[in-house]
């Protein structure tokens, strides 16, 4: 399986010459999408979702589907119809030959005046990746092996981010939902998660660039 990194929190996944995106977002490119088999959305917030983003992947693809949560699913159905489907925490689905189990229900806590919202994290093949969306979701009873890590965000700090590595224990860690973090800050997380994460290989990507998982 090779993962492609594309902007802030969407990465392209492919296997056996099919392609599966998970949160293409309005950080993300606008072809984020496009080539898609298959298609992942953690939860409603725009830098997950983005519904241009989706319909240009689906337009592409005539035989393109779309996995997600009902607050997203609510959105697009009409559009797709039956190409749209909802999933929830302990569902198992295949999509594009790729095997994914859902995993969590709600999204971290922004602020105690901010209600919560619903989200929903993907594990793919087995362990073999797993994306969180924006909570620190441990998929209990399974093993993971690259974990994408979302690494800068409103909601959290970098020691739940640690704590969270050390608790799921990857064998890899990459980031993920790292677009409004600066360069020049980078060094920082990566020598405190490389050193603090339990033992976990810890890296990133350049959108763009990719990598080969399992």
């Amino acid at each position: 399986m090779e993962l492609t990194k594309k902007t802030h929190a969407c990465v392209r996944l492919e296997k056996d010459g099919r392609t599966l995106v998970i949160d293409p977002g309005v950080f993300s490119e606008e072809d984020a999408a496009v080539g898609a088999d298959a298609i992942l959305v953690t939860h409603e917030h725009m830098d997950h979702f983005n519904e241009d983003r989706l319909r240009a992947g689906m337009e592409a693809n005539p035989a393109a589907e779309i996995w997600t949560l009902s607050s997203v699913a609510d959105q697009l159905a009409g559009a797709f119809p039956g190409r749209v489907h909802t999933v929830g925490d302990g569902d198992t689905f295949t999509a594009a030959g790729f095997e994914v189990e859902v995993h969590g229900q709600l999204h971290a806590v922004i602020h105690p005046d901010i209600p919560r919202i619903t989200n929903v994290g993907f594990l793919i093949d087995g362990g073999t990746v797993f994306h969180p969306g924006d909570a620190l979701t441990v998929p209990e009873g399974r093993t993971v092996d690259t974990l994408l890590l979302p690494v800068h965000a409103p909601w959290n700090k970098v020691a739940e981010i640690i704590d969270y590595v050390r608790e799921v224990a990857p064998r890899r860690a990459i980031d993920i939902h790292d677009s409004l973090l600066q360069d020049h800050a980078r060094p920082v997380y990566d020598s405190m998660i490389q050193n603090l994460g339990g033992g976990a290989e810890h890296g990133r990507l350049t959108p763009g660039h990719r990598t080969t998982l399992g």
